[in-house]
């Protein structure tokens, strides 16, 4: 159990805080500003990097992750500096996968030779929406030329493209979804992650839903035919689901969110990161601070984390169940036992192969398609009984 984080590998999370606007549905830690000091990010994220890999020598790094906010807001100097700076602290994987999240505006489209040539070998484009009224309605600051465009241009440089979608947005048919689908389809390279729209509290939409004014959102019923229908066509398409909102071609799954889902071990950097670390055999849950301000000011004081706690196996083991079983593998039943002190109770299990809600041999638990639309409740079963 000391080591168990190594069945997931080890990875690194950049946070990079900064947006040009915020989006009306984003409940991320993001933050309009006008002046961005590069330099002073720069110095902070590799303060922090040296901090964290002084409590993990010696591991092998499988990824470095640029997330955000609006990660192609980064100067690529900036991006550099962090990737050589991990180089010098880790031993890279020799497939090694550096993301970055990037919006497809023609500013951020002009860095992307300066990241390619930083090390950053994967683009992740938030387009989100593929006609222009609904763009606008999102709140994004794109149109879809521009990230036509963008995304051309990414393609050319990076063997690795994924990019975004929402859908179950406002007024949007079944037939609007399967035509929008196909032709995103015709345009990926080797991922896509689709977003069933949600209503955050404390976002613009969530405020302006309370009020009554979030109008043409579809009923739970579409919604759901949405999904399968994304499904199926996602699958006929050789992009099948390995995890509940994320499709790839095989072997192009994001190797970085796959640590997150088998519950690796990794390090999360820059305000408001959360991360999973073992250190001296025992699994830690650790955080930042929210705004970007306080982050800097507790780099600058030694350690830009400010929540550091210890994880009971039975904490461990309801994590892996939550992440490993959106995963189209499943989780390892000797490791959940392993970490939680005992294994799944067999009952729960027998009840919902019955149900049709998940697989099970001797070894492994995933969930069915059927599962996967009552995923909650699945998790909920297993890690009650």
């Amino acid at each position: 159990m000391a080591e168990d984080w190594r069945n997931g590998g080890f990875g690194l999370y950049v946070h990079w805080p900064f947006c040009e606007a915020k989006c009306p549905y984003c409940d991320f830690n993001s933050h309009v500003v006008r002046h961005i000091d590069q330099n002073a990010w720069r110095d902070a994220y590799l303060s922090e990097i040296a901090r964290v890999a002084a409590l993990t020598p010696d591991r092998v790094l499988n990824s470095i992750f640029f997330g955000g906010g609006t990660p192609s807001l980064m100067a690529p100097e900036t991006a550099a500096a962090v990737i050589e700076a991990a180089r010098g602290h880790w031993r890279f994987a020799n497939d090694i996968e550096v993301t970055l999240e990037a919006n497809p505006g023609s500013v951020e489209a002009g860095r992307f030779a300066g990241y390619r040539d930083a090390g950053v070998n994967r683009i992740s484009m938030g387009i989100q929406a593929l006609n222009d009224p609904d763009l606008r309605r999102l709140g994004r600051i794109h149109t879809l030329a521009e990230a036509r465009a963008a995304f051309d241009v990414a393609r050319g440089l990076f063997d690795r493209v994924s990019f975004d979608l929402i859908y179950a947005r406002q007024d949007q048919s079944l037939e609007d979804w399967e035509r929008e689908l196909t032709e995103a389809l015709a345009m990926a390279v080797d991922h896509l992650s689709l977003y069933q729209l949600t209503i955050e509290p404390g976002t613009a939409f969530g405020d302006r839903q309370a009020r009554g004014g979030l109008r043409g959102l579809p009923d739970e019923d579409l919604g759901a035919e949405m999904y399968d229908l994304t499904q199926e066509i996602c699958e006929a398409a050789g992009m099948p689901r390995y995890e509940v909102s994320n499709h790839a071609r095989d072997g192009a799954q994001s190797r970085h969110n796959l640590i997150y889902w088998r519950y690796g071990d990794y390090a999360g950097i820059g305000p408001g990161a959360h991360g999973r670390l073992t250190l001296g055999g025992q699994r830690h849950a650790t955080e930042c601070p929210r705004m970007p301000q306080a982050w800097l000011e507790a780099v600058a004081r030694g350690s830009g984390e400010d929540l550091r706690e210890a994880l009971s196996g039975a904490e461990q083991a309801e994590e892996y169940l939550l992440m490993g079983l959106r995963i189209s593998e499943g989780i390892d039943r000797a490791r959940y036992a392993a970490l939680a002190g005992r294994p799944l109770s067999e009952a729960a299990v027998a009840e919902l192969v019955e149900l049709g809600m998940i697989e099970a041999s001797e070894t492994s638990i995933s969930v069915t398609y059927q599962g996967f639309n009552l995923l909650n409740r699945v998790i909920a079963r297993l890690a009650g009984a």
